[in-house]
């Protein structure tokens, strides 16, 4: 019986729920980085008097070395193994992001920007990748949505850096507090366990079997084969020979449709996402807010995020991929087109925790969404490419809001911004409505037949 049946037989258990809290945690840094950049910016900005066009490059040049990150990594990540690349990319962002703190000059920090990408970037596909190989069918959409709303947290955590250490320590302290996943590698070495369904096509059968053993003792089920496993599906139960991942299988047969909605999802998002939190907290002190002020009200959105995830992680398995994140995203430009014409406190507050509550929980769903694309052999390779296509976005979106600043005026061009993401969001979810392809409660192997 292959790794791909016992584990899909398995209800939740302490294991899943340990390895959540481990992959999440590590993704609760790499979110605590991102964000860091945007809490600094108005520092940064005013420290070293840059325009608006090099404040927007400044935001773009992670990007950069994220979506370059995302394919080598997604790449290695089918080569070397899903832990060894998740835990090296700790390494490297993290010293990465100290030196940032060190930085002397506008040209090094961007430089050191760019490494921060490259590391988070690479981190990625694999740690998706690694929770969606582990998560029986029934389950997988919550457990990588959940996933993904440690994400939430991990912007907090840059919010309150960006409140309570930049205004009185200075930007250099936040990025050394920003360094700290450096440290964490060391747990995940000793940890975290490799894919058996990576291992098993990798030919490394013995130790495959190991971890499944591991997993079945976890949730209560004596190892090997049991009368319940003998009702799985014959489809279910078959083993691919093992394969290498090329760049062309992605563009070939019925992998065409769900690239390019993949590649189109991921690209609207982050011009959605990151046209709006890189520039935010400067974008409100355009507006005449206090630089204080305008971290205090975005910490208040942010909260939003949680929620938002859990109402995602809800939904994902209850209705399915497809109309959670086509109405997140619809909703996600009803929230964007109602804040640029915001007039008051009140008003800024509700409906940016409005964007915040439904972009990210549309986030959650597009990273349990994704890996579900692609076969094994096949998976980290995909998910790394079409985070390559969204990082596109990515570098795009605080640039061109630079280029929008920099032309109407921080105040002029508040609402200009926020009306075009809110037009991005709705063609976004129209792509998800016509090329997207349920997969709830599906095998990995199941949807890898095309």
């Amino acid at each position: 019986m292959s790794v791909a049946a016992r584990l899909e037989r398995l209800p939740l258990s302490s294991f899943h729920y340990k390895l959540l809290l481990i992959c999440g945690l590590g993704w609760l840094f790499d979110a605590m980085d991102v964000g860091l950049i945007s809490f600094v910016l108005p520092a940064v900005a005013k420290f070293w008097n840059l325009t608006a066009t090099q404040i927007g490059a400044l935001g773009s040049i992670g990007m950069v070395g994220l979506g370059l990150g995302a394919v080598i990594g997604g790449t290695l990540g089918d080569i070397y193994g899903r832990k060894r690349v998740f835990t090296i990319t700790l390494i490297i962002y993290g010293i990465a992001t100290f030196l940032c703190g060190l930085s002397t000059s506008y040209a090094m920090l961007m430089f050191w920007r760019f490494i921060v990408g490259l590391g988070l970037g690479a981190e990625i596909p694999v740690a998706f990748t690694l929770a969606s190989e582990f998560s029986p069918a029934g389950h997988r959409g919550r457990m990588t949505v959940l996933l993904e709303s440690f994400w939430a947290f991990g912007w907090l955590a840059a919010a309150l850096i960006g409140y309570l250490v930049v205004p009185q320590w200075g930007w250099r302290v936040a990025f050394y507090i920003g360094s700290l996943p450096a440290l964490y590698s060391a747990v995940l070495r000793r940890t975290l366990p490799e894919s058996p369904r990576y291992l098993e096509k990798i030919g490394k059968r013995v130790e495959a079997e190991e971890v499944v053993a591991q997993v079945e003792r976890a949730c209560g089920v004596v190892p090997g084969t049991t009368e319940e496993y003998v009702q799985v599906s014959a489809a279910a139960e078959t083993s691919e020979a093992p394969k290498k991942a090329r760049f062309s299988e992605l563009w070939r047969g019925g992998y065409v449709r769900r690239t390019l909605c993949l590649w189109i999802l991921w690209f609207g998002i982050n011009i959605a996402y990151y046209g709006i939190v890189i520039w935010l907290p400067t974008l409100m002190v355009g507006k005449g807010f206090g630089i204080v002020k305008s971290f205090e009200y975005v910490l208040i959105m942010c909260i939003a995020q949680i929620p938002g995830y859990f109402s995602a992680a809800y939904l994902v398995d209850k209705i399915g991929r497809k109309p959670t994140l086509t109405v997140y995203l619809l909703l996600s430009g009803v929230a964007a087109y109602m804040f640029s014409s915001s007039t008051t406190v009140g008003q800024v507050i509700g409906w940016g925790s409005a964007i915040y509550f439904f972009n990210l929980g549309a986030w959650g769903v597009l990273y349990a969404y994704t890996p579900e694309m692609y076969p094994t052999h096949l998976r980290a390779t995909g998910a790394g490419w079409a985070s390559f296509c969204g990082r596109i976005g990515a570098i795009i979106a605080p640039m061109a809001v630079g280029k929008i600043v920099a032309s109407l005026g921080q105040q002029a061009a508040y609402p200009v911004v926020f009306a075009l993401i809110g037009v991005v969001c709705v063609l976004t979810a129209l792509a998800m409505l016509i090329l997207g392809i349920e997969t709830k409660g599906k095998s990995l192997e199941e949807l890898a037949r095309v």
